[in-house]
């Protein structure tokens, strides 16, 4: 059976179609991995890791149910009450603060340049959350589930000497420097940008990694000593109830504080108020821990 040379013709351009479509879609492929590169290590010892500190104690904590006992103390049962839950808790890992300058808008509309003390950091998400199972003794046994989580960051930077706080401030004008000078092929977000994507709630998957940045302006130049309280990274939290406070008729959770667990991290500054650099910056005071865990 001979070929007609149309339908060789035919063959040959359908041959050629598929192969240099493989050709061009290998390319495509190759421009795309090119487009987003993975995020480049840092070097040994640049970034400072926190241990998280986990304990079981923290998945549950006893109270009395004021509310009711104010209006019966013969409610026993309203006494002593374990209230449990999950707590997760994320890895936490970040570099010194460094500082750079920026022109910032004013509301009159004029720039102003300003000094910005900013922390670059990363959570991870290892999942393990703790999970409290009832056991068949009445007694609570420790399991782990994996799930993902909603990181609410806030960052307070507070003296020692003058006892000044500052909040974490987003500075739109400032991220493009950040970015270019700490992000080694890793998106840097604001911490609103950590909480939401496109108006949504923005959850940590188990395995996922996300960088931040917390951003400070108008830092007292004559603080030498000062803490970074980071609050988010676990929801262990317990409660308080002022002891009488709670008055019969009162609203519910009248004299009630929530406290919640916090890193504070610790930070030197042996410079003078009128030059102001980020190499005098060292993490950790004489004399005192690096970090600690507490109740806020």
């Amino acid at each position: 059976m001979k070929s007609s040379p149309k339908l060789l013709v035919c063959l040959v351009a359908v041959v050629s179609f598929a192969f240099f479509g493989q050709i061009a879609a290998a390319q495509e492929e190759k421009k795309v991995k090119v487009a987003q590169p993975k995020g480049r290590p840092l070097a040994a010892g640049v970034l400072k890791s926190v241990d998280p500190e986990r304990e079981a104690r923290e998945t549950y904590s006893r109270h009395d149910l004021v509310e009711l006992v104010a209006v019966d103390p013969n409610f026993e049962w309203a006494k002593n009450v374990t209230f449990k839950h999950d707590v997760w808790s994320l890895d936490f890992k970040f570099k010194p603060i460094r500082m750079i300058w920026v022109d910032v808008p004013q509301p009159g509309g004029k720039m102003q340049r300003k000094l910005v003390w900013y922390m670059v950091y990363s959570v991870t998400n290892n999942g393990k959350a703790m999970h409290p199972v009832l056991g068949e003794d009445k007694t609570y046994k420790m399991t782990y589930v994996d799930k993902p989580v909603l990181f609410i960051p806030e960052f307070v930077l507070e003296s020692h000497e003058f006892g000044k706080a500052y909040p974490d401030r987003i500075i739109p004008v400032a991220m493009d420097q950040i970015q270019a000078r700490e992000g080694r092929g890793n998106k840097i977000h604001t911490s609103v940008e950590m909480t939401s994507v496109k108006g949504k709630p923005r959850k940590i998957a188990v395995g996922q990694t996300l960088w931040g940045v917390a951003c400070w302006v108008d830092v007292d130049p004559k603080i030498d000593r000062f803490s970074v309280h980071v609050y988010g990274l676990t929801n262990a939290y317990y409660w308080k109830d002022e002891p009488g406070r709670y008055k019969k008729g009162d609203a519910l959770g009248t004299g009630r504080r929530l406290l919640q667990k916090t890193l504070k991290l610790n930070f030197w500054r042996p410079g003078d108020e009128y030059y102001e650099t980020e190499r005098e910056i060292r993490y950790g005071i004489p004399g005192e821990v690096d970090y600690s865990w507490g109740y806020r």
